[in-house]
């Protein structure tokens, strides 16, 4: 073997065969004794007995050395640890801690003592592995912070260099597990030990526990020293639709999206993005479950504070269209002072089914205040208000008993309406049509587009309503004509028209009707009035009675048999011994609800 240039003598260059000294097995002082000769009085610092002895003691492998740097090749890093010859390191091993210089002191562990080219093989890395153990052991334990720079991914999370490599479960990087947990190598991150497993040599990390105690402790400090109406700063962590989450520092608060502007926000990121640093208005805490809302708005004087006197009601402005519902549509007077012009409140004649019918976004219109609720940040706004309100007039043109010739416009079950000038309609209810005739629905007589001739009857301003009458065009035939032309005790022909389970309706002329009832079809008991007469039969009948009140005719046709003889006289006497029905104790016109002027044709 050569000796290192340490082991030479200053003049000479001497060979000492250190394995031959062992092999003679020398008594170490002797041994040393020879080497101090031969080599010089320096190299008995190196431990020549442990040297002869193959290091029994100290030099055994997975021993740690402290050696000094005697130069540097290639990739590897001579290192003088005071044996027969250097050990060698690699370079890379001295990365991350300003690399290797000559001269330098260093531990190292002895991985053995000769390697296949009979160098000595030596790891700073694994030294600093078992010194870096020790003293973990040594100095910290579970629940104990500690701080290191994330190496490199491994299977289910990170490799921290915390001295020694510990593992940082994925799980327990944050509070929320991140995207990619990669974004954290290189970083350095403070954690909690969760478990030391000293047989293996293994430690468990944790950041996300540290995060949440540490987030827990500054939760309660934040919540004891805080109050409702404070200025905080915080930092925005979320934005979702209702609103932003903002960092108190231990907790998040909602800053809800009315309170982020006195004007519309459409949606929060309009206001804020995260990450924003925010200074920020507390409105509400509550302690029980941890809760605080906050508000931005809040820190300015808010716009309605004087709205009565900037908007009285009934004056007249100008806003901008910035929102279209079903219902209405939103103008903006101002920054932060939007009203409501509801769809019933924008023309006086038109029926508006949506606002996109008169206006759309962005369109600068006038209105007129119509209530203002400062509680509730509310203006109610009207458009037709800024236009003649055309029915102030229509009582002036159209006093009732005016005639008026209109197109019907629609029809209803309950009557017709008809315009009388764009924009105002009046009704034609079914009750007005005829004075005699009962009209089921008014399609019977009308249709979309006829021109119908009638008189006003009534107008009613306040709910803007005009009645109609097509009957009223025309005397009440109630009043003189029918009662002088059909007297009770009479003896008329009729035809039948209509058959029901409680009577015949007979048609004594054309738009006139009578009731026969079911009592007064026969001396016998009728069951079925089709047993008896048949629709389109023509009888002859008597009338009972003539109710120009309830505009009501009944008749008989049993007592028109009894005396056929002297038909067409009045009065004729009725038979004394006819047992009567207490069924029809008015001659057929009880009150059962089938006859009244609507089974009148005249």
């Amino acid at each position: 073997m050569v000796p290192s240039p340490r082991n030479q003598a200053p003049s000479t260059q001497l060979m000492v065969d250190f394995n031959l000294i062992e092999d003679l097995q020398f008594d170490s002082s002797i041994a040393d004794k020879m080497v101090r000769e031969a080599l010089g009085e320096s190299f008995a610092t190196a431990g020549v007995g442990a040297i002869v002895k193959g290091d029994l003691q100290g030099f055994e492998p997975g021993s740690i050395l402290k050696g000094r740097i005697v130069s540097i090749s290639g990739d590897f890093v001579i290192v003088d640890v005071g044996l027969k010859s250097e050990g060698q390191v690699e370079k890379s091993e001295f990365e991350g801690d300003g690399g290797a210089a000559v001269g330098d002191e260093v531990e190292v562990l002895l991985e053995s003592l000769e390697d296949a080219d009979g160098s000595v093989t030596l790891s700073k890395r694994k030294a600093d592995r078992i010194r870096g153990w020790k003293q973990i052991l040594q100095t910290r334990k579970e629940g104990d912070v500690v701080e290191g720079k994330a190496l490199r991914k491994i299977k289910g999370g990170l490799l921290v260099d915390i001295g020694v490599p510990v593992f940082l479960p994925a799980s327990q990087v944050d509070v929320r597990r991140p995207g990619d947990i990669g974004d954290y190598i290189g970083r350095t991150v403070r954690a909690m030990i969760l478990k030391i497993d000293t047989e293996r040599q293994n430690i468990v990390i944790s950041r996300r526990k540290l995060i949440e105690e540490e987030r827990e402790e500054a939760k309660r400090k934040l919540l004891g020293s805080v109050s409702e109406g404070d200025i905080v700063k915080g930092t925005v962590t979320n934005i979702a639709d209702f609103g932003a989450f903002v960092d108190l520092g231990g907790i998040d608060g909602l800053l809800h999206i009315t309170d982020m502007s006195w004007g519309r926000v459409n949606h929060p990121s309009e206001v804020v993005r995260i990450g924003d640093e925010i200074e920020i208005k507390i409105l509400n805490i509550d302690r029980e479950k941890e809760k605080i809302a906050l508000g931005l708005k809040q820190k300015e004087t808010s716009p309605w504070e004087e709205i009565e006197k900037k908007y009285p009601v009934g004056c007249r402005v100008r806003g901008s269209v910035v929102n279209l519902m079903s219902y209405g549509a939103f103008v903006r007077l101002e920054d932060g002072i939007e009203g409501l012009v509801h769809v019933s409140e924008m023309s006086w004649t038109r029926r508006i089914n949506h606002p996109s019918e008169l206006v759309k976004e962005g369109d600068e219109i006038d209105v007129v205040v119509l209530e203002i609720d400062k509680e509730k940040l509310e203006i109610s706004l009207g458009m037709k208000q800024t236009e003649v309100n055309p029915w102030e007039l229509v009582g002036q043109k159209y006093p009732a008993g005016t005639i008026i010739e209109g197109r019907v416009r629609n029809l209803a079950n309950y009557g017709v309406f008809i315009e009388i000038e764009p924009g105002i309609d009046g009704l034609l209810h079914v009750s007005d049509i005829s004075w005699t005739k009962k009209v089921a629905h008014p399609n019977e007589l009308y249709k979309k587009g006829d021109l119908v001739k009638c008189v006003v009857i009534d107008v009613d301003q306040e709910k803007q309503r005009v009645g109609l009458g097509v009957k009223q065009l025309a005397e009440d035939p109630w009043i003189e004509a029918i009662p002088s032309a059909y007297r009770p005790g009479m003896i008329v022909k009729g035809r039948i028209t209509k058959i029901t389970n409680f009577g015949v309706f007979v048609e004594l002329e054309e738009g006139l009707e009578g009731l026969l009832h079911i009592s007064e079809l026969s001396d016998q008991k009728v069951e079925n009035p089709q047993d008896v007469v048949k629709p389109g039969q023509e009888v002859d009948v008597k009338l009972l009675r003539v109710d120009t009140e309830e505009r009501k005719i009944g008749l008989s046709l049993k007592r028109a048999q009894w005396g056929a003889g002297a038909a067409g006289t009045e009065g004729t006497p009725e038979r004394e011994d006819y047992p009567r029905s207490s069924k029809a104790t008015r001659g057929g016109m009880d009150d059962h609800g089938s006859m009244g002027s609507h089974k009148i044709k005249f």
